[in-house]
């Protein structure tokens, strides 16, 4: 599962940001879209509180038949108006708390007109698809007569309020008033809008997480050059705060290395003045030394002392030599040095010739010399490979010794580990 997972920085924040993007989304057309029923639930009792008002008004001084015939002539689709002698709504409780203020609120505004109950419930839609004056639209319609016919058929099909209100001779007034039909936030109409926002946040988070994570790329590309070459330049401590932080860490740093292989080179001239020299009295001073095992025996610890004091100062200066890389014939090289041990042999298969390569001669010389006198001394014979693979040039060191047990295979890579 985790090789699944994003592996960059960028790409993370990418990720965040997108999820953060969508996230608001959600949450801005949730609250939009409750705000907005919210709204539309005050209107919808405004409006039947208006109409109650207007309708009482009109029907209070006229009488019993007088009201139906013109209950008859205001009736529609939409606005179910009728009087009878019986309430429309049963209930005299009302639904919910809002319904049983509206009540409240109808008896005290319309009691001057006689009223002395009011009721009012929500009906659910009864989903008819009815035209709001019974016709089809044509196609030669206008665009704003087309949106009032889809208004009117949406207002058809919506939940409705039911009110009756008793007069005080008994009648009961019934009407109904559509409650105002909440259409999607995000319609087909809009998506493109938001498609677009969208798409600019992406682009615009793309191209600042590229800005603000080129100096880290630069101080990737500086440190791998640095743990090459101590001596390159400094990186430029320029950008944000943290970056100008960074980068001055780093130089401090590389400074320091500096330093300290300075140091050490010190260290490695000092060793070579203080040590050869003694060393080298030693020698001539052994030499006017009449023949014996004593002789011998101190000739052959002068050897490893110097042996080793040698590859003491090869190991102090191997890493601040400034040596430039040549084209070196690595067949050639690896031959002269084969040639000063009388235990290494060449194996059949290898017959390349003229391989050439780029490397500082001195240290790759160095190295190979290492290796083999190595084989020889440890494994008493060695075996060379040397062939081509690729873009590489391979050599095999094989000698006959015991092996090397698997679990030291990495420490011998450590310096001064026989």
């Amino acid at each position: 599962m985790r090789r699944f997972l994003p592996q960059t920085l960028p790409v993370w924040v990418l990720l965040i940001v997108i999820a953060g993007l969508l996230i608001s989304q959600v949450a801005t057309l949730y609250i939009v879209s409750r705000d907005r029923a919210a709204a539309n639930d005050v209107v919808d009792l405004y409006r039947l509180n208006d109409r109650a008002f207007s309708l009482v008004q009109l029907m209070h001084d006229a009488s019993p038949d007088e009201r139906k015939a013109t209950a008859t002539g205001l009736f529609n689709s939409t606005y179910a108006l009728t009087v009878s002698d019986t309430p429309a709504v049963t209930s005299s409780i009302a639904g919910d708390d809002e319904l049983a203020e509206l009540e409240d609120i109808l008896v005290g505004r319309l009691s001057k007109f006689g009223i002395t109950d009011a009721r009012v419930r929500r009906d659910p839609a009864t989903r008819e698809a009815d035209d709001a004056d019974g016709t089809t639209p044509g196609p030669d319609i206008g665009q704003v007569e087309r949106d009032l016919l889809v208004l009117a058929a949406d207002f058809a099909q919506s939940d409705k309020l039911t009110a009756s209100l008793r007069f005080a001779d008994g009648q009961w007034l019934n009407f109904t008033e559509p409650i105002t039909p909440v259409g999607p936030i995000l319609s087909f109409d809009s998506l493109p809008l938001y498609s677009l926002i969208a798409g600019l946040v992406v682009i615009m988070s793309i191209w600042s997480l590229r800005r603000l994570t080129a100096p880290y790329r630069m101080m990737e590309t500086a440190v791998n050059r640095i743990g090459k070459d101590l001596k390159s330049p400094p990186i430029a401590e320029g950008g944000s705060r943290e970056v100008r932080a960074a980068a001055k860490a780093i130089n401090a740093m590389q400074a320091r290395l500096r330093e300290y292989v300075e140091d050490r080179e010190h260290l490695a001239a000092a060793l070579a003045h203080d040590l050869r020299t003694p060393m080298t009295r030693m020698r001539l001073r052994l030499e006017l030394l009449r023949k014996s095992a004593v002789r011998e025996a101190l000739a052959h610890d002068l050897a490893d002392v110097e042996s080793i004091a040698s590859s003491v100062i090869d190991f102090a200066t191997f890493e601040v030599t400034e040596e430039k890389n040549e084209r070196i014939d690595f067949w050639s090289l690896v031959e002269s040095i084969a040639d000063g041990y009388d235990d290494v042999s060449f194996d059949d298969e290898t017959r390349s010739r003229g391989l050439i390569c780029m490397a500082r001669p001195v240290a790759l010389k160095r190295c190979v010399t290492n290796l083999v006198q190595n084989a020889v001394t440890y494994g008493k014979k060695a075996h060379l490979s040397l062939r081509r693979s690729e873009d590489m040039i391979l050599l095999t060191i094989r000698d006959e010794g015991p092996g090397i047990p698997q679990a030291q295979i990495d420490a011998v890579f450590g310096s001064f580990v026989r």
